[in-house]
């Protein structure tokens, strides 16, 4: 297996540690461990490996399926990983929409012919035609996420039926990563529950401030799901023991109270970064969840240029839109700043950019 390096991570790995700030992180600011019981008993794995049934069970229910249609994985990284095991073989196609999270085009392009479909710029919105256009007969899977990464682009909910339509006549899978989808203030239906050829990917971490649980999901068709269990036996075997115990206590209790506070804190630091790029003339996209990609300012050759300077001169980390690159799509003209951080954490972020434009 040949992949390419991870661009986004192999730049925090670079300059995250050092930094005082962290202004490219993409999820919402991080719960206290306190806030939850802590204590999941003996650290054995879970059994069955395949996730708890009553935790399952929850999480099937708001995609309209059952429990044996769910698989509890190490977040929406290992889920999506699994799926794309699964589904594609050397000879197959894929078809992704771009830009996205680099893993999500990566990894099926290690295993087989990717063809990217851009979003339309400058409003980032989703070309079904496009998508479309590309399929061909040995085409298995349609990947998108769902508010997108890094734009915060909500495509809507016509277009996802439209996209997962294009697929379904295809006899193709539609796979939606929907880590942001509970971050939109009317989150549009899952993939999963839009028909049998749907397939969700989902976890605690972005929407809940919860990554350190490293507890997500596969919501989907049975038969993805047998697949996807038997390529987990090879990665984690099972979800950890610590993560599912929270996750619990999350979707049988909590869910609504944390979202509802995600959805506030995210609605406030919406306001102040919309303020703070106008008032660099940077156009504001509206974008949903707590991601948003602006242009470089002037004044540098590109975004790693820019990044880079801000990050030594200020300690302050954005994510270069190079780091979203293709090989036929460039957004070297783009950066992507998080605002789900800390209030008090962005506000001197975003004070200490300004010093250095």
């Amino acid at each position: 297996m040949d992949v390419d390096p991870f661009e986004l991570e192999r730049w925090f790995a670079a300059y995250e540690h050092e930094a005082d700030v962290m202004l490219a992180e993409s999820g919402v600011r991080s719960l206290p461990a306190d806030r939850f019981d802590t204590d999941p008993g003996d650290l054995g794995y879970v059994i069955p490996t395949n996730g708890a049934p009553d935790v399952r069970e929850t999480i099937a229910a708001d995609y309209g399926r059952s429990a044996d249609e769910v698989l509890c994985t190490v977040g929406t990284q290992e889920a999506n990983f699994l799926a794309f095991q699964s589904l594609l073989s050397p000879g197959d196609h894929a078809v992704v929409v771009t830009p996205t999270y680099q893993s999500l085009h990566a990894v099926p392009d290690s295993i087989c012919d990717v063809t990217r479909v851009p979003l339309n710029e400058p409003g980032w919105t989703l070309d079904v035609d496009a998508v479309a256009d590309a399929m061909r007969p040995e085409t298995e899977l349609v990947v998108v996420n769902n508010p997108n990464n890094p734009t915060g682009r909500k495509h809507p909910e016509d277009a996802m039926r439209a996209l997962y339509d294009v697929a379904a006549d295809n006899d193709a899978y539609l796979l939606g990563d929907e880590v942001y989808r509970l971050l939109a203030e009317d989150p549009v239906p899952p993939v999963a529950s839009m028909g049998e050829y749907g397939i969700s990917t989902a976890s605690l971490s972005k929407a809940y401030g919860l990554a350190g649980l490293r507890f997500g999901w596969l919501a989907g068709p049975a038969e993805v799901v047998e697949a996807a269990e038997r390529w987990k036996d090879y990665t984690t075997i099972s979800p950890s023991k610590f993560g599912q115990h929270v996750a619990r206590q999350v979707l049988d209790g909590e869910e609504e109270t944390l979202r509802s506070e995600a959805l506030e804190h995210v609605r406030q630091n919406h306001e102040i970064t919309a303020k703070w790029a106008r008032s660099h003339g940077l156009d504001w996209p509206d974008p949903v969840g707590c991601n948003v990609f602006l242009r470089v300012p002037d004044g540098f050759v590109d975004s790693r240029a820019f990044c880079r300077t801000v990050v030594e001169d200020a300690g302050v980390v954005l994510a270069p839109g190079d780091c979203f690159s293709t090989g036929s799509e460039s957004y070297d003209d783009y950066f992507r700043l998080g605002f789900g951080l800390p209030t008090d954490e962005l506000r001197e972020g975003l004070a200490r950019v300004d010093d250095v434009l």
